[in-house]
């Protein structure tokens, strides 16, 4: 593992905070801690963060809220920490631009092993040698993470850039949706969170999304790229 990571876990409940701050310790990460959300963007905005674990339900100005000013500014990963399984929590935290939604019933060790299968991928992705996918419409530059579409610039998510990624390093190929939870969420998550990432995706890259040209939906199976 890298070190000096930095992680800022946010949430009211000391208990859950110190908790997690123990075992992330114990696996050599820097944990900021931080109780609301203005605590929570003071810590952001001063500090190199590297991860952030969110929990939605807090007093004042709640997760989501706080999730959607800090994609404002950066695509650093977010993942929910909520005591609700229910999709529609799920499903705003995904599209707000979250990586990963978490219920609280899992234990310090799935959620400290969820957070490194996202830094690990950051990583490898960064060691990449200097080459550009380029299918005319969408180019990505796999060096410096850098999207473009008709040549202007395209902010994505981490997990928006993944999924990306892949599709276009495998193009026309059919990816279900097992797969990509495999590969991309360690297999734990549903066709929702494929769903949602994917339409998020699809608002950004494609001319309608409503009408998609490169990511298309292969009725009941999954998905492809059609640049190729």
């Amino acid at each position: 593992m890298i070190e000096e990571l930095t992680i800022l876990v946010v949430d009211d409940d000391p208990s859950i905070v110190e908790l997690l701050k123990d075992f992330l310790v114990f696996e050599n990460f820097k944990v900021i801690t931080a109780f609301d959300a203005t605590q929570a963007w003071a810590s952001f905005k001063q500090s190199s963060i590297h991860c952030i674990v969110l929990d939605i339900m807090m007093p004042g100005q709640n997760g989501l809220e706080l999730c959607r000013r800090i994609r404002a500014e950066s695509n650093v990963p977010i993942l929910f920490l909520s005591a609700r399984s229910d999709d529609v929590d799920k499903i705003r935290g995904l599209t707000l631009g979250g990586d990963d939604y978490i219920v609280k019933t899992a234990s310090p060790g799935e959620i400290v092993a969820r957070i490194k299968a996202v830094l690990r991928r950051s990583a490898s992705q960064q060691q990449m040698e200097d080459r550009i996918l380029d299918f005319g419409h969408i180019k990505l530059n796999l060096s410096s993470r850098e999207v473009t579409v008709d040549g202007k610039n395209v902010e994505l998510t981490p997990r928006e850039y993944e999924l990306l990624q892949l599709f276009l390093e495998h193009p026309r190929h059919v990816f279900s949706y097992e797969q990509l939870l495999s590969k991309l969420w360690n297999g734990v998550g549903d066709r929702h969170t494929i769903r949602v990432h994917l339409g998020r995706l699809r608002e950004k890259i494609e001319s309608d999304p409503n009408h998609p040209q490169y990511l298309v939906n292969i009725w009941g199976i999954g998905y492809r790229f059609e640049g190729g």
